[in-house]
């Protein structure tokens, strides 16, 4: 399959449930995120303002939703995974795992934490 050119095409490449959730993550993004700008970046879909906040990424077995500056985000739901310095992800096994307004929390605390501190590349 050819890379995709966009996030519709990057959706339409992907197989049951897994082109529902990022679908349904998508969404909650742009909604939670309205002024921020959307493409294809290192493979997956990116969302920036004031540089990349999150992506979204399809692997074969699971969804990572992930946050640039995840480590330094609030997460009283406990949702967020990973170790590194700055990135931490949530990862969805299904679409049922998704969890609407934690995940719109997370996103305005990450757009919010660039408005602060700037591009986190």
């Amino acid at each position: 399959m050819a890379k995709p050119k966009s996030i519709d095409e990057y959706i339409a490449g992907l197989d049951g449930w897994q082109s529902e959730a990022v679908s349904r993550v998508r969404d909650i993004v742009d909604a939670s995120a309205p002024d921020s700008a959307s493409a294809i970046k290192w493979s997956q879909p990116v969302f920036e303002q004031n540089g990349p906040f999150c992506y979204i990424r399809a692997f074969k077995n699971h969804v990572n939703f992930g946050f640039w500056r995840g480590a330094d985000l609030p997460d009283p739901e406990g949702l967020l995974r990973g170790d590194g310095e700055k990135m931490r992800h949530i990862r969805l096994s299904s679409a049922n795992e998704i969890a609407p307004d934690p995940f719109a929390a997370l996103v305005k605390s990450a757009v919010a934490l660039n408005g602060e501190k700037g591009d986190p590349t």
